[in-house]
């Protein structure tokens, strides 16, 4: 969508960074079309992707105003014709009599909401739903997050909290309007993930879902603070499964998040990012965490086409912070040759002794399918590879001077945390 985060993983042998769709193009190279949207993170109101100013409110205000003045001057002009044309009939009008006006409304017992309806669901996720408040030296921003434990254990995405990973304040606003400070347990940001922990108990954990369960047209739900708007609630589909995503992390962290994305079409804008997107059920699917925009240059605004991470992975990432304050990212011990412009991704570098060196991958080897997915991309078989945790067993089929190949690999494993 707009930039391509440079480098690589070092010696851990992860593959150099692809082309950003959070931040740059969001269009595989098999994509012909005209150019598409860019996909930015939904949430922080941060410098470049949600700076706070008049915003909806200033908007509203000053929509508000205007109305005002124009209805005062139309007033007058009333005022004036109506006087001009009393006085040109010489005729005055009496005083119209005093009369009481009452209007029919519906009364009785309050409206029942079926278990299962946006309503029922929305009234028991609520309370475990929270605003984050980062303030870093320079930037601050603006969040989602939700509660996982009671004990004080909330899950967000990093771009929200990476702003006061080198000194900084973090506030957790509850949906009573309870502001408590957080600190960060763990994040990683390669998977755009991060856990807070606030000095509370008794909290009200979400029920996390099976993301591998969801189906294309599934009804689900937003929950979060677009624009600082607390406690806002959208409802869609899901759109797409598998959608090979990248997002950034705030501006100059050089973070990039790869993500094997729910799409949906659930309104998700600035400032919802970390928020959980529930099923009919109530249960958490994924959370919300990049959006795609027709916007250049400008604020992001929802065009119906959100991602979320899938809540599998983050369950996993989530566990493994809270036991021991890091996680792990999977790999396969490649670089690859992002210049190559043909189906698959091709392997540039293979570290030795790492899990394709073991597996017999070999520099300029072209991966095509992993698990039976097929890669069209490097952007794709990173976003397929993170969809699984070290120690799985893929099975690969590649190309080697045009002869179809195919090998299993045990993925290793780098440290998430930063």
């Amino acid at each position: 969508m707009t930039t391509e985060q440079p480098g690589g993983y070092g010696p851990i042998g992860q593959p150099p960074v692809p082309p950003s769709y959070g931040q740059g193009p969001l269009s595989p190279p098999s994509w012909n079309p005209p150019p598409p949207p860019s996909v930015t993170p939904a949430p922080p109101a941060q410098a470049r992707r949600e700076r706070r100013g008049l915003g909806i409110f200033g908007t509203v205000v000053i929509a508000g105003l205007t109305a005002a003045i124009v209805g005062a001057v139309a007033g007058i002009g009333g005022y004036v014709i109506g006087k001009q044309v009393d006085g040109t009939s010489g005729v005055s009008a009496a005083p119209a009599a005093s009369t009481s006006v009452t209007l029919p409304q519906a009364t009785g017992a309050p409206i029942v909401r079926e278990p299962g309806s946006i309503g029922s669901i929305v009234a028991t996720a609520l309370p475990s739903v929270v605003s984050i408040l980062a303030e870093g030296s320079a930037e601050s921003g603006s969040g989602s997050g939700f509660v996982l434990r009671p004990d004080g254990y909330i899950i967000t995405n990093n771009h929200v909290v990476d702003l006061v990973v080198s000194g900084g304040k973090l506030t957790v606003v509850f949906s009573d309007g309870t502001k408590v400070d957080g600190t960060i347990v763990g994040r990683n940001p390669e998977y755009d993930v991060a856990v807070v922990k606030v000095d509370r108990t008794g909290l009200t954990p979400v029920t996390l879902g099976d993301s591998d369960a969801v189906e294309v047209g599934d009804p689900v739900i937003a929950i979060g603070a677009p624009l600082g708007l607390d406690g806002t609630v959208t409802s869609g589909i899901v759109s797409a499964k598998d959608r090979p995503v990248t997002a950034g992390g705030s501006a100059g962290s050089g973070e990039t998040a790869y993500i094997n994305a729910i799409q949906t079409d659930a309104a998700i804008n600035p400032g919802n990012s970390g928020g959980p997107l529930l099923d009919a059920a109530g249960r958490v699917v994924g959370i919300n965490s990049a959006i795609a925009s027709l916007a250049n240059g400008s604020e992001a605004g929802s065009i119906g086409l959100g991602f979320a991470i899938p809540a599998n992975s983050a369950k996993r990432i989530a566990e493994e912070i809270i036991s021991t304050g890091d996680s792990s990212t999977p790999i396969i011990g490649v670089s690859l040759d992002l210049a190559y412009e043909g189906d698959g991704a091709r392997v540039s570098e293979v570290n030795k002794g790492g899990p394709s060196d073991a597996a017999g991958i070999k520099p300029g080897d072209v991966i095509t399918s992993l698990d039976g997915r097929s890669i069209n991309d490097s952007t794709e078989l990173v976003v397929a590879i993170r969809s699984h945790a070290p120690g799985d067993v893929v099975a690969l089929e590649f190309t080697r001077g045009g002869q179809s190949r195919q090998a299993k690999v045990t993925l290793g494993s780098a440290s998430g945390n930063r």
